[in-house]
């Protein structure tokens, strides 16, 4: 009895123990949780001349787990361009995923509801939905390439990166 007494007592007061702090900060991610998870699947690339960046683009991946074995659904990013003190005309550039081409590209107002919850969004960028044929991979890489500056490329995975190398992204 005097055990189970102490364990209760102990209990009590380590639930008790929750800040204010730990609380709100909990409240802000339940908020916000759509960000969150965007911001997981969100990937950065900049190309550079003469150290210099150039080019700054983002991408998130729109992919959401299915139970379905035969998934066969196009692969969804979204994707910003910003470019510095040039117009996009004149960059010449383009998009591949795994190789392949875009099956589709659908440019977006910056008031559009698609980038609301999403990151690194700024009034001096472009951005865009694009499409691509759906990929069997587990991982895929977005490559974005330019005429003038070169390439970088974007790794996103269906499942956590960690589940599929023991390397570092």
């Amino acid at each position: 009895m005097f055990k189970l007494t102490v364990a209760v007592t102990g209990i009590v007061l380590l639930l008790g123990c929750t800040s204010k702090e730990e609380r709100s900060l909990m409240d802000s991610y339940t908020k916000n949780i759509n960000y969150h998870k965007q911001l997981q699947k969100t990937e950065k690339t900049q190309l550079y001349e003469n150290n210099v960046t150039k080019v700054m683009m983002t991408a998130t991946y729109l992919y959401t787990p299915t139970e379905d074995k035969n998934d066969t659904r196009d692969e969804t990013f979204i994707v910003g361009i910003h470019l510095e003190n040039e117009a996009s005309e004149e960059l010449n550039y383009g998009l591949l995923l795994n190789g392949t081409k875009a099956k589709e590209v659908e440019e977006l107002s910056t008031d559009d509801a698609r980038l609301k919850e999403l990151s690194f969004i700024s009034e001096w960028g472009e951005y865009y939905l694009v499409t691509f044929p759906h990929v069997k991979s587990k991982k895929v890489t977005l490559v974005f390439e330019s005429d003038r500056y070169g390439k970088g490329k974007l790794y996103f995975a269906k499942v956590a990166k960690y589940i599929l190398t023991k390397q570092a992204f």
